[in-house]
C-alpha cells in the first residue's frame, strides 16, 4: 500500500506534464480516478487508477454565468444565495449540457437583485464582461415580473399604470403591464426601484400575494424549477 499523494502529483508522474498543466487538466474535468471525474488537484490518491481523458486541454476554465431560480422564502443576500448553488441543485434538463465543475462555483458575483420579497431569476457570473453589462446597462435592461394579486382593480387601473401616475404623493413610472390570467399581472420595466411593483399594484386597489421575476433582457428563466440553477447558454444574450 502506497502513501496517499496529491492527484496532481500522480498525474505529473503519469504524463510528464508540468504542475500547472496538471492542475489545469484536473480543474477542467479531464482526469478520472477509477473512472470518476475528480476536479480537485489536492485530492489524495493511493492505488486507484488515474487517467487523462482523450482530448484533454490544459487551459483555464472559461468564465461562466449561472441562472438561479431563487425560491420564495430564501434568505436574501449574495452569501446566503451562493449556498443554493451546488452540484446537487443543478437542473437535470439544463440545455447548456456543461460538465458541472468545482471551479464554476468560485469567484461568483451577482447583480440586479430581485424586488424585496420576490422569487425568480437571479444571476451569478464569473465573467467581468457580463457583470459590467448588467451593471452599466441596468437602466436599459428590461426586467419582467409576474405578480399574483387579489382585490378589485380601480376603474381604468391598468391604463393609469401604463401612463404613469401619482399615488399618495409618490410618482409612479409608466410601464408595460397586462393581465396574464384573472389573478396575475405581468410587468415589464427597466431597472425597477425596490418595492415599486407592490406600490403600483396598491395604487389601483390590488394586493400582491407573490412576485416572480421571469426575464432579464433577452434571457428568460424558462422552466427552471425553484431552488435549482442552470448555465447561461452560449446563444443567450442580455
Amino acid at each position: 500500500m502506497t502513501d496517499p499523494i496529491r492527484l496532481s502529483k500522480r498525474l505529473i508522474a503519469l504524463t510528464g506534464c508540468s504542475r500547472r498543466e496538471a492542475e489545469l487538466y484536473i480543474e477542467g474535468g479531464w482526469v478520472t480516478v477509477d473512472g470518476r471525474i475528480v476536479d480537485e488537484p489536492q485530492y489524495k490518491v493511493q492505488s486507484e487508477t488515474v487517467e487523462l481523458l482523450p482530448g484533454a486541454s490544459a487551459t483555464p476554465l472559461e468564465p461562466i454565468t449561472l441562472i438561479l431560480h431563487q425560491p420564495s422564502g430564501a434568505i436574501e443576500g449574495p452569501d446566503a444565495l451562493l449556498q443554493l448553488l451546488r452540484p446537487d441543485t443543478h437542473w437535470s434538463e439544463d440545455p447548456a449540457q456543461k460538465r458541472v465543475l468545482k471551479g464554476h462555483f468560485a469567484r461568483l458575483n451577482t447583480s440586479l437583485p430581485l424586488q424585496p420579497g420576490a422569487q425568480g431569476l437571479t444571476l451569478f457570473t464569473q465573467d467581468w464582461r457580463t457583470l459590467r453589462k448588467l451593471t452599466d446597462d441596468a437602466a436599459k435592461l428590461e426586467q419582467e415580473y409576474v405578480a399574483e394579486v387579489r382585490g378589485e382593480t380601480a376603474t381604468n387601473g391598468l391604463e393609469r399604470l401604463k401612463r404613469g401616475h401619482t399615488h399618495k404623493g409618490l410618482t409612479l413610472p409608466a410601464c408595460k403591464v397586462s393581465w396574464q390570467s384573472e389573478t396575475r399581472l405581468r410587468f415589464a420595466m427597466k431597472n425597477p426601484a425596490p418595492g415599486i411593483i407592490r406600490q403600483m399594484c396598491e395604487s389601483i386597489g390590488l394586493q400582491v400575494i407573490t412576485l416572480k421575476r421571469i426575464r432579464i433582457g433577452g434571457v428568460p428563466m424558462g422552466k427552471l424549477p425553484a431552488g435549482q440553477w442552470r448555465y447561461l447558454s452560449s446563444h443567450e444574450r442580455f
